[in-house]
């Protein structure tokens, strides 16, 4: 009887060790499956709340409270909020490991956001940089994408901006504003650009989404270079 029961006893535990491995071999799957689905140029998810309040601290705090929020999701951006005064704010990703919260104005919403959506879009589809690329410069010639057609505002006054330099280098970027200036040059503004220390520089020069940076003044700014896509 002692035997049987010690028997008994030993086949459970098999059985329970058993279960114990399939699904420890089950949420692996799951977890690569998980990997796998992420394209490898796609950023890191964000908690959603982390990231509205860093969207949101973009703007200047009389904005804040009424823009209108986007966060990221794995197949591309979301509204997370409607905006109660023509502003958006967004946590950008030109390229990944960026990190550009940004707060636009109505203009900016209408002509710049659509375009930081759909690259978001293909992203998550898998597309290469190289294919991103070519797919905006085509959406512009098409007319789908549309430099601004006034001068306008998108802040980033973030303590938190990560943004690359015109080499592709990341690196930290004080606070300041950006004014829309399609097709503009730093020669235009008389800029040397962000390496010649100047008030204004602009980024992107020459292209349809051309920006003015402003930085402000802060007791401590990173020196580096700062590039929009």
């Amino acid at each position: 009887m002692i035997t049987f029961l010690a028997r008994a006893i030993q086949r459970n535990r098999m059985i329970i060790a058993s279960r114990g491995v399939l699904l420890a071999l089950q949420l692996v799957t799951c977890h690569d499956a998980a990997s796998q689905a992420l394209p490898a140029n796609q950023p890191t998810p964000m908690d959603q709340q982390r990231e509205i309040a860093l969207a949101l601290s973009s703007c200047p705090t009389t904005i804040a409270d009424k823009a209108g929020v986007y966060v990221l999701e794995p197949s591309g951006y979301a509204k997370v909020r409607e905006s109660q005064n023509g502003f958006i704010a967004i946590v950008q990703h030109s390229v990944p490991g960026a990190q550009e919260p940004q707060c636009m104005d109505a203009e900016g919403t209408r002509v710049i956001l659509p375009r930081i959506l759909k690259v978001a879009e293909w992203r998550a589809q898998g597309k290469s940089p190289d294919e991103i690329r070519r797919l905006v410069g085509e959406a512009f010639a098409k007319g789908v994408f549309q430099p601004p057609s006034r001068v306008g505002i998108d802040y980033m006054l973030s303590t938190e901006n990560v943004v690359p330099d015109d080499h592709g280098v990341i690196a930290p970027f004080p606070p300041h504003v950006m004014f829309y200036a399609p097709f503009l040059t730093n020669a235009d503004i008389g800029s040397a650009g962000q390496a010649g220390g100047g008030p204004a520089f602009v980024a992107a020069q020459g292209t349809p989404y051309a920006l003015i940076i402003v930085p402000i003044p802060t007791e401590t700014q990173p020196s580096t270079s700062h590039h929009h896509q």
